[in-house]
């Protein structure tokens, strides 16, 4: 058997036996064990699950379609027993239809492919001694209890060797190879293993008789009930303790047993949550000075002089503005916009300024830790030269490599799926269908502005808008209101309609791109997601912190969209409100939606499903029938939860200046959300394949990426949504002589002294307001502070002193903190190392251990043998010279 399995070669899959020498599974029938994870002999672990439905009993395809399914199905499985795994079939209790196909792999099979997987095996025990934290007594507080979940053993590890076996810490063969990587062994041969030929091209693999419908499932088992103990003394029950001690609501605020959730599911689901449990905890640094920014904003609000003259009677009372509208928009009084002032003296303070600037160096600070906390994973999880060692093409690839090329450093001939023109020909079709949805969402982008554009105007023609109304709800139902509201609610469908859309393009192109190998695949797709997701969610805010209000003329040239809507104008506040409500509404939305789609759904299936099953069956379920009524994980395993992650990230970092508790509310969803996704995986979800990882993949480039985009962002947010920069202006150099006339500095009269005035008898007739003019007045104010000269000045309602000093300001401030920002974020880069000193250690010992056992054992062996020879040779010649007569 090892001298078959020791010819097999990866990219063969094996040979098509004849009819006549098609090998079948063992048929065996249920022992009512139902937490039995063996065989019926009770000493061979199942290692993977294959379900199919009896083509005998179908009735849904034709008898032909039937036959040739059961063919390559009785192909597939001769070839995993020719390829040494053993399979054992069990008709299901529940639905006689269904057969299950138990996979369990003896040792050689194991060993033969650890060695072409390049598994990483222990050698000896780690005898590093290491230095407890000094915070490692108020740590332990939120620990697992030790007795409850062990602590993983340390081992020293190498790539495994047959021919070495002696020099691995084996104690016992049943359990030298865990159940994941059992798991894992036996997923890459199904992925691999022939199950016909056409045309002279071979069709192998699982994944794609799962998807021609011949397997309807497969998987490896859950090791128990998450609800109670595994009755067999065999089981560890792990899955019943991730459950207690990780997945249940009660463990909120403990630590997670990383080391036991990557033994459970592999290091791939691993670093995920390890990087979501690191996230979250350093949100709550974030979230103590987002919350002390905005009691700040609420304590000193009252004192906000500028929002007291807009609600002044005698100040604000007195202004007039002109309509934001053409000719069914009225003059209205100033002291509407009471209410949103006083909330927005909360949001635009000086406390604002300083989170953005906090928030910019803890960015940093967040990526340079988890590069260091990524980097001891890398150690201790077995995955540093994972990429170099163990990843293997993907099958798809190698389906397709038909071209000869020469590579350059072996100089050898190898083959590859496509020539240099064909990948050409591939990158630029992807790369212009990529576009192309990219510039669909903005033409959505560009549909919700027309609506808001057009809405507008009905809003302001119904709500009332009269001066001397008194209504209450006129304080808060305001036209820019109800359009701002109807536009994020219309804004958050849309993105999630192009969101179900883009996911199966961006399969479709990514599937097309044949990337060679899973990490190189997964980050093709996270980056197209990523780069939709982008303009998806973001385009809306960036719109309004950017867009709106910025060009827009002035009441006698107004600027128009399109040639027939009039441009969007900000509150006399500025957008900054508004984009906070954009904000709140595409992030409530989102995590509302989230939710309803990762938890609901699958345990509304599940329990149709359970109940379904009940009603049929009062038998007793085995492990594997339960299992395989659980939700499948998909495709792209993790990519959503990561996702959903990253894109709270942007929004935590890209518009905090415009929302201090958003760290806050962050925190609070991640906390949930960690329980959530472990709750959902240990309950919901059929086991997932463990798969290794070495980092978070293309979402670490991705995170810098917004981190420095967030610098920007947040500097230009202050500088142009906010108001913040008009008012440093005007209290330090236009509230005194020369320009102005208060003998101190100070914010009186801020107010009357931005509002540029406009003379009501210049306004065109294409713009001119229906209703009539209140009073004796002549003038109006325009609504936004574009700090013109007044009617009768030579250079009227051209723009003033007062403008061009706050827009130097503005461009002062944003190359100031975007300097200083920066500066601070290199020097910490440059302080801490992406690796730490005990981590070097670990490395260079265990390179030193795997030297000395590996390499130098077969140094001493070869001395010993060459030894022998020598002797041999010096002892032969000795004879053949030595005189006849001795």
């Amino acid at each position: 058997l090892v001298l078959e399995l020791n010819q097999v070669t990866i990219p063969t899959y094996g040979t098509v036996p004849d009819q006549q020498n098609l090998l079948s599974p063992e048929w065996v029938d249920f022992d009512d064990k139902p937490d039995s994870l063996f065989f019926k002999d009770g000493q061979r672990r199942i290692d993977f699950v294959l379900v199919y439905e009896d083509e005998s009993k179908k009735m849904t395809h034709k008898r032909s379609d039937r036959k040739k399914q059961k063919r390559k199905r009785q192909v597939y499985e001769s070839n995993l027993i020719n390829n040494g795994l053993q399979l054992e079939a069990t008709r299901s209790v529940v639905d006689e239809k269904l057969i299950f196909v138990k996979v369990h792999a003896p040792w050689e099979v194991l060993c033969t492919y650890a060695e072409v997987m390049h598994i990483k095996l222990p050698l000896q025990h780690n005898d590093l001694k290491t230095r407890e934290s000094a915070f490692n007594w108020f740590s332990r507080l939120f620990r697992v209890d030790e007795n409850i979940i062990k602590p993983e053993q340390e081992f020293f590890t190498a790539p495994f060797q047959k021919e070495h076996l002696s020099n691995f810490y084996i104690q016992d063969k049943d359990t030298f190879f865990n159940p994941a990587t059992r798991s894992r062994i036996v997923h890459f041969i199904l992925s691999r293993v022939e199950y016909a030929t056409k045309n002279n091209v071979k069709k192998f693999g699982i994944n794609k008789l799962l998807d021609t419908g011949i397997y309807k499932a497969a998987f490896p088992l859950h090791d128990s009930s998450f609800r109670h103990p595994s009755t067999d003394p065999n089981c560890p029950s792990e899955r019943y303790l991730l459950y207690r001690e990780w997945a249940h609501p009660k463990n909120i605020f403990k630590l997670q047993p990383l080391d036991f959730i990557r033994k459970y599911y592999g290091e791939k689901i691993g670093i995920y949550f390890a990087w979501l449990g690191f996230y979250t905890n350093m949100l709550t640094v974030a979230a103590v000075v987002g919350v002390g920014c905005f009691l700040y904003g609420c304590l000193t609000k009252d004192n906000c002089t500028w929002s007291q003259e807009v609600c002044d009677p005698n100040i604000g009372g007195n202004i007039i503005m002109c309509p934001q509208c053409d000719k069914v928009c009225t003059y209205w009084n100033l002291t509407i916009t009471c209410e949103s002032s006083k909330k927005l003296c909360i949001f635009d303070s000086f406390g604002t300024l300083v989170f953005a600037v906090f928030m910019g160096i803890w960015v940093t600070f967040f990526l340079e830790f988890w590069k260091r906390r990524q980097a001891e994973l890398e150690y201790e999880w077995d995955t540093v030269e994972y990429l170099e060692q163990e990843e293997q093409v993907r099958p798809e690839y190698e389906a397709r490599c038909t071209h000869v090329v020469m590579n350059e450093i072996t100089q050898q001939e190898e083959y590859v799926p496509y020539t240099a023109c064909g990948k050409c020909v591939r990158m630029t079709f992807c790369t212009s269908a990529i576009f192309f949805w990219i510039l669909l969402i903005i033409a959505s982008v560009v549909g919700i502005i027309v609506y808001r554009l057009s809405v507008f105007l009905v809003f302001s023609a119904t709500l009332s808008q009269h001066i001397s109304g008194t209504e209450a709800i006129r304080k808060y139902l305001t036209p820019q209101t109800a359009t701002s509201v109807t536009a994020s609610l219309i804004s958050f469908v849309v993105i999630m309609i192009l969101n179900t859309i883009y996911e199966k393009v961006a399969i479709l192109i990514t599937d097309f791109e044949l990337p060679r190998t899973q990490t190189d695949y997964e980050n093709s797709l996270t980056t197209k997601m990523f780069l939709f997701q982008f303009v998806n969610y973001y385009s809306s805010c960036f719109y309004i912190a950017f867009f709106k209000g910025k060009f827009v003329g002035h009441p006698g040239s107004p600027v128009y969209w399109l040639g027939k809507y009039r441009n969007e104008e900000c509150d006399p506040g500025g957008c900054l409100l508004e984009l906070t409500t954009q904000l709140a509404i595409i992030v409530g939305g989102k995590a509302i939606w989230n939710n309803i789609q990762e938890v609901l759904l699958p345990l509304v299936k599940n329990l149709i499903g359970r109940y379904s099953a009940a009603s049929r069956s009062e038998k007793v379920v085995p492990r594997w029938e339960h299992d395989y009524h659980l939700q499948p994980i998909g495709k792209l395993g993790l990519f959503y939860e990561y996702l959903e992650m990253v894109i709270q990230f942007g929004f935590v970092t890209l518009f905090v200046a415009s929302f201090p508790l958003a760290p806050l509310l962050a925190l609070i969803n991640n906390m949930l959300e960690i329980r959530l996704d472990a709750w959902k995986l240990t309950t919901q979800f059929r086991r997932m394949v463990p798969q290794k990882a070495q980092d978070i993949g293309a979402w670490q480039p991705i995170l810098q990426g917004i981190a420095i985009l967030a610098v920007v962002t947040n500097a230009m947010i202050i500088a142009f949504t906010s108001d913040m920069i008009p008012r440093l202006v005007y209290y330090w150099s236009f509230s005194v002589p020369p320009y102005g006339s208060h003998s101190s500095h100070t914010m009186r009269g801020y107010i009357n002294s931005t509002l540029s005035v406009f003379n009501i008898s210049d306004f065109k007739n294409a713009s001119k307001p229906f209703s009539p003019w209140f009073g004796n007045q002549t003038t109006c104010r325009q609504v936004y502070r574009d700090l013109r000269y007044p009617p009768g000045h030579q250079q009227q309602y051209e723009h003033n002193i007062y403008y061009w000093h706050v827009i130097a300001a503005k461009l002062a401030f944003i190359i100031v903190m975007e300097h200083v920002i920066y500066f601070v974020k290199f020097i910490i880069s440059y302080i801490i190392p992406d690796v730490s000193q005990k981590t070097k250690s670990k490395v260079k010992r265990e390179k030193y251990l795997t030297q000395k056992l590996l390499h130098e054992n077969d140094l001493k062996g070869m001395k010993k043998t060459v030894g022998k020879i020598a002797d041999k040779i010096i002892k032969g010649a000795d004879s053949t010279f030595r005189p006849k007569d001795e």
